[in-house]
């Protein structure tokens, strides 16, 4: 069961958001090469190193068969998202292209 939550209560809660930037990772053209799996496995390091650094709080890989690599929730404004995806070794290998949104979530929210 789902519990109510009053008018009131939403409008209080929507106070307490922040802004995050979303990014959606997407097979890049160079995706399937042979070259890619060692750069792929780089780019695995820098989001572990971006998530000790405290500026990538989610990351999600995503195990489809869609062209959709992974989700991550940035703790930076989108510019400066942007600007360090675009240093990223698979985009800059063509391995990945990505798409940066601005998106608003609940500090402390977290996988269960």
């Amino acid at each position: 069961m789902t519990s109510y939550i009053g008018d009131d209560e939403m409008r209080a809660g929507m106070t307490t958001t922040k802004a995050y930037t979303a990014v959606i990772l997407h097979a890049g053209p160079n995706f399937g090469t042979p070259e890619a799996q060692p750069i792929i496995w780089e780019h695995g390091r820098r989001n572990f190193g971006l998530r000790a650094d405290g500026l990538l709080s989610i990351v999600c890989p995503v195990r489809d068969d869609s062209d959709v690599c992974g989700i991550g929730i940035f703790d930076l404004d989108l510019d400066a998202t942007v600007a360090v995806m675009a240093d990223d070794p698979g985009v800059a290998a063509g391995i990945f292209t990505f798409t940066a949104h601005a998106v608003r979530s609940f500090p402390g929210d977290r996988l269960p």
